[in-house]
């Protein structure tokens, strides 16, 4: 081999190892550059175990348990700068989190009083079958009363709309001119009266109506799942074991009682003629106690009662519809002996048979007393709201 050959050989390797040369300083620049521009590696807590150490074959998966959903991890995305990644503090139990400011536009809930229960006196679902809409956006109670008036007025059942006010924030018997914004309404589809109990035609009428008001008003409409006709049926033979009224009469011993004289011991004695053809006594709170009527057809009236006359009348006292009814009956029982006083009559049954005083504590006691006690044992008393729906 010949001096150019040997050099030549020589050029040649000494061309490579620079092209190698070459290229690993760029690679080496390159790197250099990469690492001043990114940050160092950020752990990731869906692939970094903590302390445990990383199992080349296991799954994981998010932990969805209580805990995890309480206070979920976040993880941060990265941040182009030489800044150390952020550090998340722990989150401090529940106690220690203080309330997150409220907003003039967004008062908090706790601001905001709950409304109060129904009262039992305005709706009882013992009595009453009770239908519920909560609804968005207030509606007044005129609209709503107008919606379904004409389906409704077909039911020989009363139906008792009750509304929350959101004004006074106050439960109240809805009124057909009322103007008061809703947001809560009870609709009350009373299960029997005077009557007799509720039919499933009225019912089937009932539900079709709430369901179409509760479409117009776009609400939600809770129609609670009982069986309703048994309900009312039961109700109603409990109302047929109390319903009853005493009446205790006064007829004349000969000449009958004049109605001017009538009157005028009746309005001493606090009672008022009404346009029922009776004269009512009521209490402090405007309830009637008991009435007196015509022992003859006749009814009296303001246009008569001066011309007319009778030979009887009758005291009455509505037992499930009066408070304290025991008390009530000796007050009537003490007015109809003035009456019979003054008019010279004598009070009898409905036998025409003497009253006495046996007999009158018999009555107060076996018919008053014990139907009484028994209302009250269900959980109706006597006089009250509910027994005044009831019983009418």
């Amino acid at each position: 081999m010949t001096e150019l050959q040997m050099g030549m050989i020589g050029f040649g390797i000494f061309a490579v190892a620079g092209v190698i040369g070459y290229n690993k300083w760029q690679e080496y620049r390159h790197r250099k550059a990469a690492e001043a521009v990114l940050p160092p590696r950020q752990e990731d807590i869906l692939l970094d175990a903590g302390d445990l150490p990383p199992s080349p074959d296991a799954r994981l998966e998010p932990d969805f348990s209580d805990e995890q959903q309480a206070a979920p991890a976040l993880r941060e995305d990265p941040v182009f700068d030489e800044a150390p990644p952020a550090v998340v503090p722990e989150e401090p139990p529940p106690q220690a989190m203080a309330p997150p400011p409220s907003s003039s536009l967004a008062p908090a809930l706790d601001d905001v009083a709950p409304a109060p229960s129904l009262p039992l006196a305005m709706l009882d679902q013992r009595i009453e079958y009770v239908v519920a809409m909560e609804l968005v956006d207030s509606v007044p109670a005129r609209q709503i009363l107008s919606a379904q008036k004409d389906a409704l007025a077909r039911l020989a059942k009363p139906v008792h709309w009750i509304g929350f006010n959101d004004v006074n924030r106050e439960w109240e018997r809805l009124q057909a001119d009322g103007m008061q914004p809703i947001s809560r309404l009870r609709v009350g589809l009373q299960l029997c009266n005077r009557l007799g109990p509720l039919s499933e035609a009225d019912l089937a009428v009932f539900v079709m109506a709430m369901r179409a008001l509760a479409e117009e008003l776009m609400v939600v409409v809770d129609l609670p799942e009982k069986n309703v006709l048994a309900q009312a049926a039961e109700v109603d033979r409990f109302c047929a074991a109390v319903d009853l009224e005493i009446g205790i009469n006064l007829i004349s011993r000969g000449l009958p009682f004049s109605g001017t004289k009538i009157r005028a011991l009746a309005e001493a004695s606090g009672m008022a003629l009404g346009l029922n053809g009776l004269f009512t006594r009521y209490d402090e709170e405007g309830r009637a106690q008991f009435s007196l009527q015509n022992y003859e057809t006749a009814q009296f009236s303001l246009d008569n009662i001066r011309g007319i006359s009778t030979h009887g009348l009758t005291f009455l006292l509505d037992v499930p519809r009066v408070t304290n009814g025991e008390r009530v009956f000796m007050q009537m029982t003490e007015l109809a002996k003035r009456f019979a006083d003054a008019l010279q009559g004598a009070l009898v049954d409905d036998n025409r048979q003497p009253l006495g005083e046996p007999q009158l504590e018999h009555i107060r006691r076996e018919f008053i007393g014990k139907p009484q006690a028994a209302m009250a044992s269900f959980g109706l008393p006597a006089g009250s709201p509910q027994a005044l729906r009831l019983f009418s």
